[in-house]
């Protein structure tokens, strides 16, 4: 049985890890300061034996005896992340610090929830790792792109000054049961608008694509980067190659809610990428992954939870 600390344990993606985690047979520790988790994403798993919640902020240091460590702490959507700017690099940047140290402390292996937002507003298209990206440094949108490319930084300097053993996962736009209804994401945004029977609210002209991977399939490409061979560090794009447009998203959410929501058209925000797509080859040789659910059946499963929660 392993011990695996994940950080951000109480968010989207974190609360879907541990419960995985737990399911393989591991002893989970949670940790969470709640600025963007909840409690409600994981009070399914406070009975379990082998599952520790800790209230914890990771711009300070935490000292626990683990195996594995997923660090997935930060805000992940531009609502939060801009909300407290500050509080975001300082999450990325300390939060990397703190558990690279207490990785090489306790010799865990140790894995980065990186992003594609590290590609920024691509000039290149798919994005392969390989590609550098196209970040603007002072804007808006920085405090993130920023903050995770400083982290990634960390980690590869970790690697090479102390022989640690690390992980770089690259996540691109996943939706899913126990998204913050309010958290600005475009696939929660179109669903909470749709079942309100709100207008539905697209920036830009609506021509901007992204890929959407469903919940399930990202974690288990984020186990299996974990499980991979010591000699396969990353940075390795976990998402689903399928691009569609915002608009195309919309209409499909309007459809599958019967919905009587109008399209109404907003002013693109500053830095706001284009395009977005992921070249997934080095996963699929690595780590033998590819996602396996449809947009289509992942946002039946998503909107069945948002009509619950909402």
């Amino acid at each position: 049985m392993n011990r695996v600390l994940v950080t951000g344990g109480a968010g989207f993606l974190g609360s879907h890890l541990c419960e995985r985690l737990l399911q393989d047979g591991n002893d989970v520790i949670c940790v969470d300061n709640l600025y963007t988790g909840s409690k409600d994403n994981i009070r399914h798993l406070m009975a379990n034996p082998y599952f520790e919640f800790i209230r914890h902020d990771v711009t300070e240091p935490l000292y626990v005896e683990v195996d594995q460590i997923y660090n997935l702490a930060c805000p992940a959507s531009p609502v939060h992340y801009q909300a407290n700017p500050v509080k975001t690099t300082k999450t990325s940047v300390y939060g990397a610090l703190n558990m690279l140290g207490l990785a090489k402390r306790v010799g865990a292996r140790i894995l980065q929830a990186s992003t594609s937002e590290v590609y920024g507003d691509p000039e290149v298209h798919p994005q392969p790792e390989t590609y550098r990206g196209c970040v603007n440094p002072i804007g808006i949108r920085s405090c993130y792109d920023e903050g995770k490319r400083v982290a990634e930084t960390l980690f590869f300097d970790y690697h090479r000054m102390h022989n640690l053993e690390i992980k770089v996962m690259r996540i691109f736009n996943t939706y899913g049961p126990r998204m913050n209804p309010s958290d600005g994401r475009v696939v929660s945004n179109f669903i909470v608008q749709a079942l309100r029977g709100e207008d539905i609210t697209i920036y830009g002209d609506g021509s901007q694509t992204r890929s959407f991977c469903y919940v399930d399939d990202l974690i288990e490409g984020m186990v299996r980067l974990m499980a991979s061979p010591a000699d396969f560090t990353g940075p390795c794009n976990i998402g689903n190659p399928g691009e569609f447009t915002i608009l195309q998203l919309a209409e499909k959410v309007i459809a599958m809610t019967d919905s009587k929501s109008q399209i109404v058209y907003k002013p693109l925000p500053s830095d706001d990428p284009l395009q977005r797509k992921p070249v997934i080859d080095l996963a699929k040789e690595h780590l033998e992954w590819e996602p396996h659910i449809a947009l289509d059946e992942g946002l039946k499963k998503t909107i069945e939870y948002f009509k619950r929660v909402i």
